[in-house]
């Protein structure tokens, strides 16, 4: 038959790339924008003696040639607890929930929340912004009107939406000095006391009309939010509202200013002004050891 021995004796040999596999994911997940002689020239700097085509061969194989547009990765979020604030304006929390119209239009909400609820000056909820479209110069806007209402707070909790995490809202907080702190993405309940409020939103307004127009929507909403500060009695706030909540918080601290004026000065207080000074050189040596 004229075949060669060696071609007829042959065994095939099952070439193992794992190596050269690993070692490309590693390079490609860490330095994603590289391409396969930048990471054949990394592979070589570090001693590896791999020839340059079954690299290649693999790199195809794993069809890392094919460029993809990398989604862009956000900074670490650390987590940060959900702190009961005892003052106002230590805490705003921000979010955004979506609707439709019965034409099929889609709505955005903009929530701001005051997470100190039980303030005598921001009570509960202090915005809810519609409209069809909410980018971060309009989220700035609504900001700037609620600072030059009620003052500035001196941080904003948010998630990391793309309105969020817009460089000119970051520019508007260094300058107004205010910190951005955002939540690890995929973690809602580390911003709970907006999530609790979009929830009553949702069930008690969204969900339970068809909304015909823009206009409506701004009307039904602001008149929510309005039932939501001075009617709707809270289970935190023992079943008050807000606006009553205030109103006994204020006679309250009335009645404590009135009864602190009103009392006079303690025992303690009288007894330390009472004791002599007596001066440690005047009074008489017992010692007969220091008076020898």
């Amino acid at each position: 038959m004229q075949l060669p021995r060696s071609s007829y004796q042959y065994r095939r040999k099952v070439k193992d790339d794992s190596d050269i596999e690993n070692a490309l994911s590693t390079m490609v997940e860490k330095h994603p924008a590289i391409g396969f002689w930048q990471s054949f020239h990394r592979f070589k700097n570090r001693g590896e003696t791999w020839n340059h085509k079954p690299v290649y061969r693999v790199y195809c194989k794993m069809n890392l040639n094919i460029r993809r547009r990398a989604k862009k990765r956000l900074p670490e979020r650390v987590k940060q607890k959900l702190s009961v604030p005892d003052a106002p304006n230590q805490m705003w929390s921000i979010d955004f929930m979506s609707d439709a119209l019965s034409d099929g239009r889609k709505v955005r909400l903009l929530n701001v929340l005051e997470d100190f609820n039980r303030d005598p000056i921001a009570i509960g909820s202090l915005a809810i912004e519609v409209d069809t479209s909410l980018p971060a110069l309009r989220v700035i806007r609504v900001l700037e009107n609620l600072v030059a209402e009620r003052g500035k707070p001196s941080n904003i909790r948010t998630d990391n939406g793309p309105e969020f995490i817009s460089h000119k809202l970051i520019e508007w907080c260094n300058e107004k000095q205010i910190t951005l702190q955002f939540i690890q993405p995929g973690r809602p309940m580390q911003n709970a006391y907006i999530e609790r409020k979009n929830g009553s939103i949702r069930r008690e307004l969204l969900n339970a009309y068809v909304f015909q127009s823009l206009h409506e929507v701004r009307l039904m909403s602001e008149e929510w939010r309005k039932d939501y500060n001075e009617e709707r009695p809270h289970k935190s706030l023992n079943h008050l509202s807000p606006l009553n909540y205030l109103k006994q918080w204020n006679q309250k601290k009335q009645h404590a200013n009135d009864v602190a004026l009103s009392t006079p000065a303690s025992e303690t207080l009288n007894q330390i002004e009472a004791q002599p000074v007596v001066d440690k050189a005047d009074k008489p040596i017992n010692n007969p050891l220091l008076l020898n």
